[in-house]
């Protein structure tokens, strides 16, 4: 008895240890994370403002904060459809990039051969422009489809590539130990080579998320489609054919926003899937 009690003493001085060692996030800590980034941005918006006043700028050169927000809110029926549209080529773009390169990555990395004569292809599209695809692409694909296979080939390259490094990084002591114990190939696949790969796939996501964003607004750039199911870029085009400048700051603030909320959702992701035991995911004191 005396030594299961001393067992639960040190159990507990070890929990304890660690709770020490893991440094807890204080509240004031975390106000200044939010209170600071959004300060920043209140002195941008308020030297945006005073330097229009001062000098007097014409809103069809640069328009004021009060009248993007005020363009926000009256072309809103125009500006939140085009919206959805870039909304649902990129997420569905990512989707498929994710689907796709992580299944071609696993049997990348099964095989040496498979992937001597499959990479250099992922290669090819990643390095070719996507404005010199997009043309190429409306010729044999519908408009939205041209927009969708763009951002698709865009996204995927980075997942594809950041899911090979984290399948090939896992450590070879640990192989070894696989094959000691005569783990199969998908056993050691399931079982060590994913989960090491963990993080390597969250970084791959996180730029993925931004790239398949910027892919579907070059690519309708380039693709120059227009009408009811044009997105945002198409937006932003004509407000400048119009010299609508106000809209077209407030297409590029919707823009900016969904991109740093895909940003933000994949962070937060990433935080979910790694907090609990990857050291890049570990808050720790300077």
């Amino acid at each position: 008895m005396s030594g299961i009690a001393q067992t639960s003493s040190d159990d507990a001085g070890t929990d304890s240890a660690v709770a020490i060692l893991v440094p807890r996030t204080s509240a004031a800590e975390r106000v200044l994370r939010i209170a600071i980034p959004l300060g920043m941005l209140l002195i941008a918006i308020i030297a945006w403002h005073y330097t229009v006043v001062l000098n007097n700028i014409p809103k069809y050169i640069l328009p004021g904060p009060t009248d993007v927000a005020l363009s926000l809110v009256t072309d809103w029926p125009t500006l939140f459809p085009a919206l959805l549209v870039t909304l649902r080529i990129t997420f569905l773009a990512l989707i498929l990039a994710l689907i796709g390169g992580v299944a071609l990555a696993i049997v990348l990395v099964q095989s040496r051969w498979v992937e001597l004569a499959l990479f250099p292809f992922a290669v090819i599209l990643q390095v070719t422009p996507i404005v010199a695809i997009a043309p190429l692409l409306l010729v044999y694909t519908q408009p939205q489809s041209a927009l969708l296979i763009c951002s698709f080939l865009v996204a995927f390259f980075p997942i594809l590539s950041n899911m090979v490094a984290g399948l090939k990084s896992v450590d070879h002591n640990l192989l070894n130990l696989y094959d000691l114990y005569g783990a199969s190939r998908w056993q050691t696949l399931l079982y060590l080579k994913i989960p090491a790969a963990m993080p390597y796939f969250m970084a791959g996501l996180r730029i993925g998320g931004g790239l398949a964003l910027i892919a579907a607004v070059v690519a309708e750039f380039a693709a120059g489609s227009a009408g009811q199911g044009s997105g945002l870029a198409y937006r932003l085009l004509e407000s400048q054919y119009r010299l609508n400048i106000p809209r077209l700051f407030a297409a590029l603030i919707l823009l900016t926003g969904t991109g740093v909320a895909i940003f933000g959702l994949t962070s937060f992701i990433s935080w979910l899937a790694l907090h609990r035991w990857h050291e890049s995911a570990i808050r720790r004191e300077n």
